[in-house]
Parts: structure tokens; C-alpha cells; sequence
């Protein structure tokens, strides 16, 4: 499957966002109705405003649904179109894992958000589209669910699908099998030395995680040694300084917002810092409404265009595949408007970590005062408090 965009039709989705978030639900509703777990709410309705009187946001009423499928019911118990896999989630947002049901779709709106991406990555890397990337990837084992369907996180079931082994030799230094290996410390390496062995060819190294490109910086501090023969000179806060320290300058981008739920959004501004960037609603991935955090309104729930410039709110998805309002777990601030769709930076909601992280990097300036460098950090929590 083979998709092109120009910078055009990111124009077009954005400005016509009400129209496209309308759609999206109708088409879903239309799918979904008549499924077990719908038609406990809708009754066979396509009603927006009846699907969002009825139908629960939490988790819990749905799993009893996935699980039916996961063990071996038919997939209209809870959607239209026949569930291929599962995802299961990292448990980084919702605090545990969970799993998902999947289908051909999601994977199409991934190439979706890629081919849209392109043209804004053409616009600030020479060569994007004609030399290589050095992309740091790993698969984990795929496991089965009772009925015989795979279980697997995103990014998993991405790589082993025959799209991406078609693409791996012709877009990315490793070959498709360092991406497959079981092990991942011989992995990094192998991904390391191929990234190495066709440095005149990268234009850019990558990873789906801030957190996988700290892991390899690390990982060659410890075996650089072993390399030394042919040497030649999304984004988590907390991975940004060891990324700036060595990138000599070079450009960070953090390009997508996107969850084991639904692709939510991406940067349309490259250049921005990783701490600053803001992720532009794609509104066609997916049907979107929001949580209003604040206290005056608390548990309001609001459309994806009646969202409002600096309030926080939590993210509610509704995908074709069979999730129907599902709260994600992310704190979410509106920061700007692109055309007609909101632009949002992403906050987890266990706030703790961004008061560590202003505590961390104040004790990095002392330090840097002395002429002393900080190597690492742990922490841990004060039950006596």
C-alpha cells in the first residue's frame, strides 16, 4: 500500500476538522451499532447526541466485551469488522496493562500519519526522501489469546508486517532481521554497527521512544570499544538533555502523538524544541472528545472544536476498531489552533515527575557551577512523610 501527501492536504484535514470529527463518528456508528456492546447503549441508533448520553468512558465496561472476542466469540460482539489482533498497552498512561482489539485500519492510518509527515520532513532535512535512516526499532515476542489471535504491542505488530520488511532494506540502515532479533543487546549493536558501516548515507536517526535513543547513546558509552574499529566521528522530558548533549546541536524532531488507541496527532513545526512542541489533531484517525480538567467544570465533557486555548483536558477515543470512548490516561493542555484543529502538548497524568525533573535539573546547574557533570539519578518514594 503505497500513499503521497503534500502539504495540501494537511491544509484541507485541519480546516475542515468539524466536518471530518462528524463523519468519523457516523461512519463508526454506522460499523459498530449493531454490535453486543453498542446495542446495550444505542439500541441499533446512529444518534450522536444518544451515543454520548449512553455510552460509559471507562474502561471496565468494555473489557468484559474484549475478552469474550480474545476468547473465542465472534468479533461482532464488538465490531463491525473482524478483529485481526490485540494490542496490548505499555501501561505508561492507565497504570496497567490492558489489551486492545485491532484490525487492518489501524495500520492504515499509520502509513496515513507517515505519508503526511513526509512533506514536512522533506521541508527540513535535505535528501529525507533519497538517503536513509538510521532507525533503532525492537520487537518483542507476540504472544495468543485463547482463541488463537495474536497479542502484541504496537509497534511489534507494526515491524513484522510485511509492509514494513518490504520498506526496512530500502529506507533504513539495519536489515530487517537486527529489528527481529530476540536479544535486545545484540540488536543495538548490530543496529549500531549498520548505522555506522552507511554513515555517508543517514540523514537522521530515529526511534518510536525518546527512551530508545537515550538506551543506545548508553549503550555505546559502554561498548564503544567493540565498535572502535570503524569509528568516524516522541519525546519524554526527562530523555531531552542526554539527547542534546550529544547531538552536538543538531536538530531534535518529536514528529507524533500516538498510543496503542489511536494516532492522535503530529508536529508540524520541526524545529521547535522537544520541550515545546505541540502536536496538531489529525481529525480523520479518529472520533476525539475531552475531559475539562479544572475544578469550575470538572468531568464536562466537550467536542474535539470546542475544546478552549490553555485549559487541560483528558482525552476520550472512539476508533474503528472497537473501542467507544475510551479515556486514554493523558492530561492534554490546548496550546494553539491549526486551521479549525486544536493543537495540544501532552502531560501524563502522574504529575510527580515533571516537579522531580525541575528538582533534577536545578541540581545539574549547581553542579555544572563546580565544573562537574551528573552521570545519573534514581529516586525513590518517602513512605514516612
Amino acid at each position: 500500500m503505497s500513499l503521497s501527501f503534500d502539504l495540501m492536504d494537511l491544509e484541507t484535514l485541519t480546516s475542515n476538522a468539524k466536518q471530518i470529527q462528524d463523519d468519523v463518528l457516523k461512519g463508526i456508528l454506522t460499523l459498530n451499532a449493531h454490535t453486543g456492546y453498542l446495542k446495550r447503549f444505542l439500541h441499533g441508533s446512529f444518534d450522536k447526541e444518544l451515543f454520548k448520553k449512553n455510552v460509559p468512558v471507562s474502561y471496565d465496561d468494555v473489557e468484559p466485551y474484549i475478552e469474550r472476542v480474545a476468547n473465542g466469540e465472534p468479533s461482532d460482539v464488538i465490531s463491525g469488522n473482524p478483529i485481526t489482533a490485540f494490542f496490548q498497552s505499555p501501561g505508561t498512561s492507565g497504570g496497567k496493562h490492558k489489551i486492545f482489539p485491532m484490525n487492518s485500519k489501524f495500520f492504515e492510518n499509520m502509513l496515513q500519519y507517515k505519508a503526511l509527515l513526509s512533506p514536512f520532513l522533506s521541508r527540513y532535512v535535505d535528501g529525507a526522501k533519497q538517503e536513509k535512516e538510521m532507525k533503532i526499532s525492537f520487537c518483542r515476542p507476540l504472544s495468543k489469546t485463547p482463541s488463537g489471535l495474536p497479542v502484541s504491542g504496537v509497534l511489534s505488530s507494526f515491524l513484522t508486517r510485511n509492509y514494513f520488511k518490504n520498506q526496512s532494506s530500502k529506507l533504513y540502515t539495519s536489515p530487517h532481521d537486527v529489528t527481529l532479533c530476540p536479544d535486545n543487546k545484540q540488536s543495538m549493536y548490530c543496529h549500531l554497527l549498520c548505522g555506522l558501516v552507511q554513515r555517508h548515507e543517514v540523514t537522521c536517526i530515529s526511534a518510536y521512544f525518546a527512551s530508545t535513543l537515550a538506551h543506545a547513546i548508553n549503550f555505546l558509552e559502554t561498548h564503544w570499544k567493540e565498535l572502535e574499529w570503524i569509528t568516524d566521528r516522541s519525546c519524554r522530558d526527562s530523555y531531552i538533555p542526554t539527547l542534546d548533549f550529544y547531538s552536538n546541536q543538531l536538530p531534535i524532531f518529536s514528529m507524533v502523538y500516538a498510543s496503542s488507541e489511536t494516532i492522535f496527532g503530529i508536529n508540524v513545526d520541526l524545529l521547535c524544541k522537544p520541550q515545546d512542541v505541540s502536536y496538531t489533531c489529525l481529525p480523520n484517525m479518529s472520533y476525539f472528545e475531552f475531559i475539562q480538567v479544572d475544578e469550575e467544570n470538572k468531568d464536562e465533557i466537550v467536542d474535539l472544536m470546542n475544546v478552549k486555548l490553555g485549559y487541560y483536558y483528558e482525552l476520550l477515543v472512539t476508533n474503528y476498531f472497537g473501542l467507544h470512548r475510551y479515556k486514554v490516561g493523558d492530561t492534554l493542555q490546548v496550546t494553539g489552533f491549526y486551521n479549525n484543529a486544536p493543537q495540544f502538548d501532552s502531560y501524563t497524568e502522574i504529575t510527580t515527575e515533571e516537579r522531580l525533573l525541575k528538582a533534577l535539573n536545578h541540581a545539574i546547574l549547581v553542579l555544572e557551577a563546580s565544573n562537574l557533570m551528573l552521570m545519573g539519578s534514581t529516586c525513590y518514594a518517602d513512605l514516612y512523610e
